[in-house]
């Protein structure tokens, strides 16, 4: 599918850019050259430096996808310690996400103030004690402060990221060094499924998976000590002659006059326009490029990829599996898939482009939200009928499972079988020789389900995941760069808000598979606008992309 429908996509192609754009793009074929032979622009030892400057800055993509992640299995096991209602669960998982709001809300202004380095050293130690907290939480309300203080670290981390790894990066790879930072992303997440499967035997094995998030957090914090602030920041501030330091080391190359150059004339250029609201009623592309990475951030939340990573344990789960670790290690094997086809986009960002990548993905994506929806919908129709008992007076499995005191029974003893019976998670409060379910009913179509979760992350991990990351450290002009970040890494979190704190309850109105369709339909509308409004960025100097908007 991804090698042949961007063959297909070549009559989509963006409107025509600026002759001096198209230039800038066909020399980048040259360049591309340079990461099998590199010249006197950046030596092999610059290649080298460069790769481990991106090692530990995607450490906090890491912890991002981890803490984002683990959640997922450690959601079962508190459920069994803190008896979680549904608002509790999606409000231990959305209140990461808000502080998360909060934390890019603010990253954009600290990180102009004091520096990309500073303010990931800083998230770094706000991982740790967040982690620490989270692991030894004895109440629900110590679960929300670690988690919020984990969701301030998220959001400052997510927005600098990128913004680093844009600004030292070499232009001939800067959209696969931006794609580790993703990929890094869905590596942290496939850890925590590996770790919440470990650690289900354990008891409150949920500590462990939550605490362990401090060990890469301290990793990067030392990291981070020996590496030196972007070349872009410095000449924002005056000290060039730092920002020329900078660049000798990252390109290993004494000839770096011409690019520090080039960065010192983009803020020339802009010397007197400083005020970003003042810029955004003048500035047309500033707003262009705001509004379509607002755009590409909304669009990779609001298709659900975080509903299925927070929440494929208990969806795995109400398909109709029915053991705990079961679920957790099938919740594993799905985020493997993620990582998978995201680390396939680090090759694909490069080669497609951006523009052909995310249509393609973004189609593959709307084809497996259908079938996910049409997989729910048969495995729902499937589930038995039953006889109501006492209070619970429901003859339908699934009106059975949704009311909070009742359960399913398959096998009562005398009473019979398939049974609405009162009991919570612990157990049911009647006889039930065997086959209690509270929260889910049996069903023969789980795998039906599985498949087609694995299905969309195959669609959404080489388009989706990547290109929306990389498109926004690319985007905007170099002295907005981090209020851009900021902006559309805070639209992520509010769309990633909405949609975990309305799933369950989604479900529960309209059905999981409704719930599905409904992304499915979101995701068509926004394939229709990037169509039309998505430019390619591939090849083009940071400091004149905005021309693709003029």
């Amino acid at each position: 599918f991804f090698f042949f429908f961007p063959r297909v996509m070549s009559t989509a192609e963006s409107p025509e850019p600026p002759a001096e754009v198209r230039d800038m793009i066909t020399n980048s074929k040259d360049e591309e050259r340079q990461l099998l032979v590199p010249d006197q622009a950046t030596g092999s030892g610059g290649n080298r430096f460069v790769i481990f400057l991106s090692v530990f800055a995607a450490i906090s993509g890491f912890l991002f996808g981890y803490d984002t992640g683990v959640v997922s299995g450690a959601m079962l096991l508190l459920n069994n310690d803190f008896d979680l209602t549904d608002f509790e669960q999606e409000s231990v998982i959305s209140i990461t996400l808000f502080f998360a709001i909060v934390g890019s809300l603010v990253g954009g202004k600290v990180n102009d103030i004091y520096g990309r380095k500073k303010i990931i050293v800083v998230s770094a130690v706000i991982f740790t004690s967040g982690a620490v907290l989270l692991a030894a939480a004895q109440s629900i309300l110590m679960l929300f402060v670690g988690r919020g203080v984990l969701g301030v670290a998220i959001g400052l981390s997510s927005m600098t990221i990128p913004v680093y790894l844009a600004e030292t990066a070499p232009q001939h790879i800067r959209g696969r060094l931006l794609s580790t930072n993703v990929v890094a992303i869905i590596a942290g997440a496939f850890t925590a499924g590996l770790i919440d499967g470990a650690f289900s035997y354990v008891d409150e094995g949920w500590r462990y998976m939550l605490g362990l998030a401090a060990v890469p957090a301290m990793l990067q914090l030392f990291g981070f000590t020996c590496l030196p602030e972007t070349p872009r920041w410095l000449v924002s501030k005056g000290r060039v002659s730092e920002a020329e330091s900078v660049l000798r080391q990252i390109r290993a190359s004494s000839d770096v006059a011409d690019e520090l150059a080039a960065i010192q004339k983009s803020f020339e250029e802009v010397k007197e326009e400083r005020n970003i609201w003042e810029d955004l009623k003048t500035v047309p592309h500033l707003r262009r490029a705001l509004v379509l990475g607002g755009c590409l951030q909304a669009c990779q939340q609001s298709i659900g990829i975080n509903t299925i990573m927070f929440y494929s344990a208990t969806i795995v789960k109400r398909s109709g599996v029915s053991d705990d670790h079961t679920a957790i290690w099938a919740a594993a094997g799905i985020a493997g898939v993620n990582f998978v086809f995201t680390a396939s986009g680090m090759y694909f960002v490069e080669h497609s482009g951006r523009r052909k990548l995310l249509l393609t993905s973004l189609a593959g994506v709307f084809l497996a939200l259908c079938l996910l929806g049409t997989t729910f919908m048969i495995s729902d129709s499937a589930v038995p009928d039953t006889t109501p008992t006492g209070s619970c007076d429901y003859t339908g499995c699934l009106s059975c499972v949704k009311s909070s005191s009742c359960g399913f029974c398959a096998h009562g003893g005398d009473l019979g079988d398939n049974l609405c019976v009162a009991g919570s998670k612990s157990g049911p409060d009647q006889s039930c020789s065997s086959g209690y379910m509270f929260d889910y009913c049996p069903s023969n179509y789980a795998w039906m389900s599985v498949l087609a979760m694995c299905l969309y992350l195959a669609a959404f991990g080489p388009g989706m995941n990547p290109v929306p990351w990389t498109c926004n450290g690319e985007l905007y002009p170099t002295q907005y760069r981090a209020f851009g970040n900021g902006f559309a890494t805070a639209i992520n979190w509010v769309f990633n808000l909405l949609i975990s704190i309305t799933f369950l309850d989604l479900g529960n109105w309209i059905t999981v598979g409704g719930t599905f369709f409904l992304y499915a339909g979101i995701a068509f509308c926004f394939w229709i606008f990037f169509y039309f409004k998505l430019p390619e960025t591939k090849g083009v100097p940071l400091e004149d992309i905005h021309k693709l908007f003029t």
